[in-house]
């Protein structure tokens, strides 16, 4: 089969569309366009579509041959044929409903990839009997969002007037991390977490860290039964999928570092055996500065399991008021319903691990987390579960904004939330008096930002 022909069968399966133009970053509000264009430049690890559409692909002639021949009732190649079999074609891809990304190139799936759209969406690609859908991948991106909205609007319906905050904890949960809540007492920190746990249809367990709290009282005991005669383990109050430790800091760091391998690995090895964690699982923490009495710091080990940490601060003086009249109320998470399930969280996780990143995103993301390790006021940078945090992050805080791509604002946005409490400052910086965010704001001032263009169609 001809080159030209080829070009014409796949012209009658993917819809060329018009790409918006970016000029340098881009805006967070920007969207995904309903159709896609293939642009003719890909990234170093996919092929070039015209490349692939030279007289060379004789494997992807081939495939689309056996394509024909299971379609058609006779094995005629004449133009007839080929016309009947664009057409069934048409009628499959507007009646198959959307599945997950394949898996990376694989020769031994016969798998050609059609083309990339560098910053409009995840990659297409053109398999034997999985036609490219990518209407469907922009409406799951779009239920991504609405779903997203509901889960900020109920939480917000027990703190008022913290919206921002409010959208990293909804964050930290779609990208399955762990949130630390750090302010003074009485800013709401018990009450955000209780909020996020309550508009969630699953398990949760909450427990509250003292000075005389044992590993064994969180994560379960092994005791004996007399009736059978066997040792059995009792499960602790860190077997549900939503895990409320409240003042953690106030426990002492032999109870804190019980913690440590549910958070990394989901699984609890008691006695030489593993339990698992359910699935999600996410640790919603709170803590009270490390100056207050009764408080022991969390180990750096144990800090930089967490995926994002914020503080709330005082309400404003209008919402202070209005909390003043509601005093009859005793706790205001009760006020809420779930608005999603253990089964909707998983899903829209899946939807957000789709949303592409670009190769210069991704470097760009590398860079920051070097410029920490190379600043010269810090005595430790962020580990590269730093980078890992920031990218999944990203993924989330672009779906939950309706686009199927991540954009450099997106990760300057959640740098100030994701890295600072991964780094260590120098004694000399303390001394100082140099905060961390301080530091931060210079690394994003000093690595430059890439920018990015769609190719003109």
């Amino acid at each position: 089969m001809s080159s030209n022909n080829l070009r014409t069968r796949l012209g009658s399966v993917i819809r060329l569309g018009t790409a918006p133009k970016h000029e340098g970053a881009h805006t967070p509000s920007a969207r995904l366009p309903d159709e896609t264009v293939l642009s003719n430049t890909a990234p170093s690890n996919t092929a070039q579509p015209d490349a692939m559409l030279s007289d060379e692909t004789a494997l992807s002639d081939r495939t689309v041959s056996s394509r024909t021949m299971l379609s058609s009732k006779t094995a005629s190649a004449d133009e007839t044929d080929d016309n009947m079999v664009s057409d069934k074609n048409v009628a499959s891809n507007k009646s198959t409903a959307w599945e997950p990304l394949a898996a990376p190139h694989s020769e031994q799936r016969q798998a050609r990839d059609v083309g990339k759209p560098g910053l409009i969406g995840a990659p297409i690609r053109l398999e034997d009997d999985s036609p490219c859908n990518v209407e469907g991948f922009n409406a799951d991106i779009a239920r991504f969002e609405q779903r997203f909205a509901t889960l900020t609007r109920t939480v917000s319906r027990v703190l008022a007037g913290k919206a921002m905050v409010v959208r990293l904890c909804a964050t930290a949960l779609l990208a399955g991390g762990h949130i630390l809540l750090e302010d003074n007492p009485g800013t709401g920190k018990t009450q955000l977490a209780r909020a996020l746990a309550q508009a969630i249809h699953t398990t949760c367990h909450r427990i509250q860290f003292t000075a005389d709290l044992l590993p064994s009282d969180v994560i379960g005991v092994t005791y004996y039964e007399r009736k059978t005669g066997s040792f059995v383990f009792r499960k602790g109050p860190v077997f549900a999928s939503v895990v409320l430790a409240d003042e953690i800091n106030r426990a002492s760091p032999k109870t804190q570092s019980a913690l440590l391998e549910v958070m990394e690995e989901r699984q609890i090895t008691v006695d030489g055996t593993a339990h698992q964690a359910p699935d999600p699982f996410i640790v919603i923490a709170t803590q009270n500065p490390s100056d207050h009495l009764g408080t022991y710091m969390l180990p750096q080990a144990e800090m930089d399991r967490f995926l994002i940490r914020t503080s709330l601060g005082y309400p404003g003086h209008d919402v202070s008021v209005k909390l003043l009249r509601q005093s009859h109320i005793r706790d205001r998470s009760q006020l809420i319903s779930p608005v999603l399930t253990g089964g909707d969280i998983l899903e829209l996780r899946n939807v957000a691990q789709q949303v592409h990143i670009d190769d210069r995103i991704l470097a760009y993301i590398m860079r920051l987390v070097e410029a920490t390790r190379q600043d010269e006021r810090l005595a430790i940078g962020s580990s590269l579960r730093g980078g890992l945090a920031l990218t999944r992050c990203a993924q989330v805080w672009a779906a939950s904004q309706g686009r199927a791509y991540v954009i450099p604002d997106d990760v300057r946005e959640l740098v100030p939330f994701v890295l600072p409490h991964r780094l260590t400052p120098t004694p000399e910086t303390s001394f100082a008096s140099i905060g961390i965010e301080r530091i931060i704001e210079e690394i994003l001032d000093q690595v430059p930002v890439p920018a990015l263009t769609t190719p003109a169609p």
